[in-house]
């Protein structure tokens, strides 16, 4: 297996689940201050402790459900402490992405009164009262793993002293009971469409996301290296192939539902779906593809250490299950920047479900996924006996090369979307993926030769008509470079200056000229990679038709796949009103934000469009 291609899924697992990044982010600070100095056996004692949050993190009220973490605060065994009754704030209830439902927490400060009944046979002298406290922080896009604080305070037991003046609970403050139950996660919003259909259309939806993912540039390079590993295990009988076969299948399906799970218990559906727009992550892969482009064009060898060969060698002729599972487990970490998009939109629909949704839809996602290498899995024993391959092979290679740096690109153009640095622009991503067609196309043909090639007899009928195809490719993108519109490829270049139907980024501000202009909202969640988004913008919107109707609506465009407090906010709105996380995503609002209708996803049917649109008019 790929160095680099391991490599990329490892830094995935360190981002999301580094002992070290949680102990750098530390966004409550804990403090604790006695209400008296001094008190007698068989008195009270008040504590006031008190949490600091830094802004946009929140932590859970005592008595919240799980599957979230609660606060929970005791005291250290203490011989002096007979009883202790905590008293929290009123917490605010409040939608929270991370787990889809209102949940009872804290934001900027909470004060926790606690009350300790001394032993009457406490004895005199100074003691120190510890408390500790058990705590999950979470922002919008992720919870850092629960933390445990020590604070510590101390007090003077002296039978001469008075007894403190017990000032009365504050209002808002309620008694925590820990042996009542909590009450259920509740202020879910109502499933989603794609939740209310039956289990097997769901399963199958799923089962289609996994092979559609195939197509991915993080896991289509993987054929050639599943093919090329199997090609190398020793010859075996058929049922040997056919086990080593299933092992490496159950090892993606069991691996990879893993890690989706895990992931969206960390980060949340929204958290998994922007690993595709993640700014530090599509960076990684860009420079994955380019290491991965420029050696396929024999810039360099990427080679496996000795020692993990020797290691996968020995494994493979001790059964081959140690050495084929490794195979599954990084191929499912080197797939999952990729897939992430597909993966949390599938998990955010299936949770609402409940039941069987959330187990069924990843098991079917990673089948769908993990079928085709099955196939490639089986065979590569009887390609084996087959005649060794010619320069075919070379100019394949060659020609692969090519289309990752193409692939590569298009990561570089979502950082700068997200990032919103317009330094790629559409005329210079059109630029540089006019040459590198070109450059496939002229090489298939012939006339481009590169160093270390061997003799070429010229092209044969089937490689002249891919390399003429490669050429017609760049020929077309052409038009793109002065404006001109180019179909299916707008959804993957960056779109032109100048889209259709503007639209405004601020929600309040478009009920409020709603309310003003007597029309209603159209809303559009959208994203800055989101490449069905972009095919929207460019193939529906545009249409004479559906720009007239849009005409008669206040537009508003809502990204949530951004790094800003936006982006978060917009995250939120979506799940808490339309229980979803999908993108693109479209509504027609109210001024008083009542939903009249609403359309998910893409659709090439103008018509279907227009119908939804026609149907939020007055």
């Amino acid at each position: 297996m790929n160095r680099r291609s391991a490599i990329l899924g490892l830094l995935l697992l360190t981002v999301l689940g580094s002992p070290a990044l949680c102990q750098r982010l530390n966004p409550v600070q804990w403090s604790v201050e006695p209400q008296q100095a001094a008190a007698p056996p068989g008195s009270k004692a008040v504590y006031l402790l008190t949490a600091r949050l830094d802004p946009g993190w929140h932590l859970y009220a005592l008595n919240v459900p799980k599957p979230i973490n609660p606060t929970s605060i005791r005291i250290g065994e203490n011989q002096a402490v007979a009883s202790v009754e905590v008293y929290q704030p009123r917490p605010r209830t409040i939608f929270d992405p991370n787990f889809g439902f209102n949940v009872d927490s804290y934001e900027g400060q909470a004060v926790f009164r606690i009350e300790l009944g001394l032993a009457k046979d406490a004895p005199a002298g100074p003691v120190e009262i510890s408390f500790l406290t058990r705590f999950q922080a979470c922002n919008a896009k992720m919870c850092l793993p629960p933390r445990r604080v020590e604070s510590a305070a101390s007090l003077l037991i002296d039978p001469a002293a008075r007894p403190a003046t017990i000032a009365p609970i504050p209002p808002g403050y309620t008694l925590f009971d820990p042996n009542a139950r909590p009450p259920a996660a509740g202020g879910a919003p109502p499933a989603p469409a794609a939740a209310s259909g039956g289990l097997l259309a769901f399963v199958l939806v799923a089962f289609g996301f996994g092979l559609a993912a195939i197509f991915t540039p993080c896991v289509f390079p993987m054929i050639p290296i599943t093919v090329s590993y199997f090609l190398n295990k020793p010859a075996g009988s058929r049922a040997r192939s056919l086990a080593d076969a299933l092992l490496f299948s159950l090892g993606i399906v069991v691996l990879f539902s893993a890690l989706g799970l895990a992931a969206t218990a960390i980060l949340g559906p929204f958290g998994v779906v922007q690993l595709g727009s993640n700014v530090w992550v599509n960076t990684f892969v860009a420079l994955v593809f380019l290491a991965f482009g420029l050696s396929l064009l024999g810039a360099f060898e990427i080679t496996i250490p000795s020692g993990v060969l020797t290691r996968l060698t020995l494994a493979s002729q001790g059964g081959g299950v140690l050495g084929t599972l490794l195979m599954g487990l990084t191929f499912s970490l080197s797939a999952f920047a990729c897939v992430g998009p597909f993966v949390g939109t599938l998990l955010a629909a299936s949770v609402s479900g409940g039941g069987a949704r959330p187990f069924a839809g990843m098991l079917a996602f990673a089948i769908g996924l993990a079928t085709p290498f099955f196939f490639l899995a089986l065979f590569p024993s009887y390609l084996k006996r087959m005649p060794r391959s010619g320069g075919w092979l070379e100019r394949v290679k060659v020609v692969m090369g090519f289309l990752v740096l193409v692939a590569m690109f298009k990561y570089l153009s979502d950082v700068d979307q997200v990032m919103q640095w317009n330094l790629l622009t559409r005329e210079r991503f059109l630029a540089v993926w006019i040459v590198l067609f070109a450059l496939a196309g002229l090489y298939l043909l012939g006339i481009l030769r590169l160093r270390g090639g061997g003799a070429d007899d010229g092209p044969g009928p089937v490689r002249l008509l891919i390399g003429a195809a490669f050429v017609a490719l760049a020929v077309s993108l052409l038009p793109g470079l002065s404006g001109a519109r180019l179909g299916e490829l707008d959804a993957y270049v960056p779109p032109p200056s100048a889209s259709a139907p503007a639209a405004a980024g601020d929600y309040r501000a478009a009920l409020a000229k709603a309310q003003s202009e007597g029309k209603r909202v159209f809303v559009s969640f959208t994203g800055h990679a989101c490449t069905n988004c972009r095919w929207m913008e460019s193939n529906m919107f545009t249409r004479p038709e559906i720009a007239a109707a849009m005409k008669d609506y206040v537009l508003v465009e809502l990204f949530t796949d951004g790094t800003d407090t936006a982006s978060a906010q917009n995250q939120a709105l979506e799940n808490t009103k339309f229980s979803t996380v999908a993108i693109p995503y479209y509504a027609i609002l109210d001024p008083d934000e009542k939903v009249v209708a609403s359309f998910p996803g893409l659709t090439r049917d103008p018509r279907e469009f227009l119908r939804f649109l026609r149907s939020g008019m007055h």
